[in-house]
């Protein structure tokens, strides 16, 4: 049997939920599905995620990743409170451990001030014992607005929303190809055609994929994979809040860091690998096809050749359980190879164009019936109520789809 609908949207992560949430909200008589190829809802970036509700520190001000990490954040803890959702501001410290660090602190103060985060201060030894025992540094930037939440419970409180407000939301939905007719596009599913007037993709790992079924240019998606390990619970109390390192400009992920998330686990890390394959969350995954998609792309092979100490930085890391070990000792030396468990993973989905630029800020293309979100990284999770918000935006002017009731 095949489904009409007026919107399709394609990708049942924390963003296409968002977005289906705000157009059944904001125009009730529109028929809206959600289209996922997984069983259940937020399978892969939003179901990996460490849970860390961001304030906006690092972000360049003016960027849409800044305004809408600002205001997601408190739509997001709103949320969470009409529906019960726990959520903690419990803080975070950005630690520098080395005298080189410390303009990239002070730089990293005025871009926080710049976009208007509450209460970060610059703060010296005797106050980072205050916060967090255990750590060590030079001096640390503190974030107290800084939290951690469940996301996935979030992404579900999403889905009874769009649920109760009339939209439906389509599981084992894999989307195989995407024919533009005259007034609807047919997207041929692994269980039979969905025909839609307009369509909003939010693919995640698999973004640039579905944008070359409606031709559509732009960036690349490469999968980079993150492992974690896990503070056994004898030795939990060594971490408080949240301890990050000073972000490296040189390279866009943060590095190992410190997270105890809203049920009390401490997880340790990520790195960031190139993973073997797009979903592939075990060193052991691999998939031809991605991993030639991979290695065949010049964007990739003019970042790899940018990063390639870097890279092998992380890669020595991924195998050395000391040399991740002694990376955290940075800031928590008390720790020992017998404290960190094995933990869990993620997948990143990290945009890199041709010319082996990695795409930084959220990014949307298409044509007059398709919108793409071709890159949506950290902290989307955070922003995605005004993430959804503002895509439901773009695709109603594109769309001409009707307004509020």
């Amino acid at each position: 049997m095949t489904e009409r609908v007026d919107v399709a949207v394609v990708g049942a992560g924390i963003v296409g939920l968002a977005t289906a949430r705000h157009l059944v909200k904001t125009s009730p008589g529109l028929r809206i599905a959600i289209l996922d190829k997984e069983p259940r809802i937020a399978d892969h970036q939003t179901g990996h995620n460490s849970g860390v509700l961001h304030t906006g520190i690092y972000y360049a001000p003016g960027s849409r990743k800044a305004l809408l990490c600002r205001a997601g954040k408190a739509q997001l803890e709103e949320f969470a409170r009409e529906h019960g959702i726990p959520f903690e501001r419990s803080g975070k410290l950005v630690v520098a451990t080395d005298e080189s660090e410390l303009p990239r602190l002070d730089d990293l103060l005025e871009r926080a001030r710049g976009n208007g985060v509450a209460g970060v201060e610059l703060v010296g030894r005797e106050r980072m014992k205050e916060i967090e025992p255990h750590a060590v540094g030079l001096k640390a930037l503190w974030s107290p607005e800084t939290g951690v939440i469940d996301f996935r419970r979030v992404a579900e409180a999403f889905a009874d929303d769009i649920r109760a407000a009339g939209g439906t939301i389509l599981l084992e939905r894999g989307v195989k190809k995407i024919r533009s007719l005259p007034g609807e596009q047919v997207l041929e599913t692994s269980a039979g055609p969905v025909v839609a007037r307009d369509v909003i993709v939010c693919a995640g790992l698999q973004a640039d994929r579905l944008a070359r079924m409606t031709r559509t240019p732009g960036p690349r998606i490469v999968p980079f994979r993150g492992d974690y390990y896990v503070l056994r619970q004898e030795t939990a109390s060594l971490v408080r809040s949240l301890i990050y390192p000073v972000p490296d400009p040189r390279f866009p992920f943060l590095g190992v860091h410190f997270t105890r998330r809203i049920d009390g686990e401490v997880w340790l890390g990520p790195n960031a690998v190139l993973a073997f394959a797009r979903e592939g969350y075990r060193r052991r995954d691999i998939s031809p096809r991605d991993l030639f998609g991979t290695l065949t792309y010049r964007g990739f092979l003019r970042v790899a050749g940018r990063y390639m100490a870097t890279g092998l930085g992380e890669m020595w890391r991924d195998f050395s359980k000391r040399a991740f070990l002694h990376a955290l000792q940075r800031y928590v030396p008390e720790l020992t190879l017998g404290d960190l468990l094995p933990g869990p993973s993620g997948v990143r989905a990290q945009a890199i164009d041709v010319k082996g630029r990695m795409v930084d800020d959220f990014a949307i293309g298409g044509s007059a019936h398709v919108l793409h979100v071709q890159n949506a990284p950290s902290p989307a999770a955070t922003a995605s109520l005004a993430i959804g918000s503002w895509l439901a935006d773009a695709a109603r002017e594109r769309f001409e789809l009707p307004g509020p009731a």
